[in-house]
């Protein structure tokens, strides 16, 4: 399968590019044709500007900068997002990708009679969340998990009926331990093994 894997962490020697670096070790051990999307790396810019906004919703991004990021996700077929959880949910970069790739034309139709989104990434078959959360397990969930959803349920909606998804969280990460760390590696090599 072809895993798009994309990373958001703006320091590279953080224990989130370690988890990076596992999930494509994973992938490619378990013979996944994978591509990566470094955010930060890459200078992505997520401002929205004016124009593009005023745009948005009657054709797809005419940005050329955006052209790799929409080719990848044309390419994938299953989709791998890597990133910390910051304030219960995805990092801004992380969600200026969101909403400026995930455009209208490129991910999904917006009828003009008001009728009913039509989803255009049916190819992707997967999808994972692999992410790290300062909070306990107890405290995201009473928080409602904000970024768990906005890529389960709202990026999961988009893509093909039967996509499955995942989702793995190392907790407490603000009081994690070189053992909580590198358990939590070990579990990104097992499920992903069998992504």
């Amino acid at each position: 399968m072809r895993v798009l894997v994309v990373y958001c962490h703006p320091v590279p020697e953080s224990f989130c590019a370690a988890v990076r670096d596992e999930t494509l070790a994973a992938l490619i051990a378990a013979g996944h044709e994978t591509r990566l999307l470094d955010l930060y790396a890459m200078g992505f810019d997520p401002v929205m500007g004016t124009e593009e906004r005023r745009t948005y919703n009657d054709h797809a991004p005419t940005d050329p900068a955006l052209e790799p990021h929409i080719e990848a996700l044309r390419w994938a077929e299953g989709l791998v997002f890597v990133y910390p959880t910051w304030w219960y949910g995805l990092p801004a970069m992380m969600k200026g990708w969101l909403d400026r790739v995930w455009a209208i034309d490129i991910v999904f139709q917006l009828p003009k009679d008001g009728g009913r989104i039509r989803p255009l990434m049916t190819h992707i078959r997967k999808v994972a969340v692999v992410t790290t959360c300062g909070a306990s397990f107890v405290w995201s969930h009473l928080m409602g998990h904000p970024g768990r959803r906005t890529v389960l349920r709202g990026i999961r909606a988009l893509c093909g009926w039967r996509c499955r998804t995942l989702f793995l969280a190392h907790y407490r990460m603000d009081a994690s331990t070189p053992a909580s760390r590198a358990a939590y590696l070990a579990k990104v090599r097992a499920k992903l093994s069998v992504f």
